[in-house]
């Protein structure tokens, strides 16, 4: 394990909290208020001490986009920012615009660097029947992808998931439903992310109602009041339970 460099106070104080604050950044004035510091420029300095001493790493385009890299060894769960699918940001990609949301996941299913991965959440059932409306999708941050990749993409500036299918003049949008036709991407197409995986709420919702009914651990009425619950709410009540249940990878 890498010795990590020994911090200012300023900058434990400041470390701390940034992970008390993770799901909900603060802007640089805030931080600078918590800290008790004259100016924001002392706050930009000792963040930039973070990243030089490996503790933190940041969006260079979003500075409210970042990702703790050292934390204490038992902890193995890293928080995703959760970006719609109705905007893109002011650059014309979704990844400079602010995220809804940072969702908690397992490190070790990701397969690759978490400071490389983003998630959307679906809308529509155009990728059936592999993606659900409002799973939670994981994609690896890149602007490459080949024929065949389903992917994340800006597209007649709208965010959308698609396979894409690249021809010699021209790059097809695929849906995996069979009912939407295919069609040519717009002239600012731009790749985001591939997708590498899939939370799906369906999926982990039959898992577990199987698993109650065949262990007979629970009663008729608490399966019904559970799918009430999660019909209702279901964005938060899977986000509670997800990682304690089942994180179904599919891609």
């Amino acid at each position: 394990m890498a010795i990590m460099k020994k911090l200012h106070s300023t900058q434990e104080k400041l470390l701390k909290l940034l992970k008390r604050n993770i799901t909900e950044p603060l802007t640089i004035r805030e931080l600078q208020g918590e800290l008790c510091l004259s100016s924001p420029s002392i706050v930009y300095h000792h963040i930039q001490q973070l990243e030089k001493k490996g503790y933190l790493r940041r969006n260079p385009i979003n500075p409210k986009d970042y990702q703790i890299l050292a934390d204490s060894p038992d902890k193995k769960i890293t928080y995703l920012n959760l970006y719609g699918l109705a905007h893109c940001g002011p650059n014309g990609s979704i990844l400079d615009g602010d995220p809804i949301d940072r969702i908690p996941i397992s490190s070790r299913i990701l397969g690759f660097s978490s400071h490389e991965a983003f998630m959307v959440k679906a809308k529509g059932d155009s990728m059936l029947p592999k993606i659900n409306d409002s799973d939670l999708v994981i994609a690896r941050k890149t602007n490459d992808a080949e024929s065949g990749d389903i992917v994340v993409c800006v597209n007649n500036g709208e965010i959308l998931i698609k396979k894409i299918q690249r021809g010699r003049k021209e790059i097809i949008l695929v849906s995996l439903n069979v009912t939407y036709e295919p069609f040519v991407a717009s002239d600012d197409f731009k790749v985001e992310g591939i997708v590498r995986g899939v939370l799906s709420y369906l999926t982990w919702l039959k898992s577990l109602l199987k698993g109650s009914l065949m262990d007979k651990k629970l009663s008729k009425k608490t399966i019904s009041d559970l799918v009430k619950k999660f019909t209702d709410k279901k964005e938060n009540y899977f986000r509670d339970n997800y990682n304690e249940t089942m994180q179904e990878m599919i891609f």
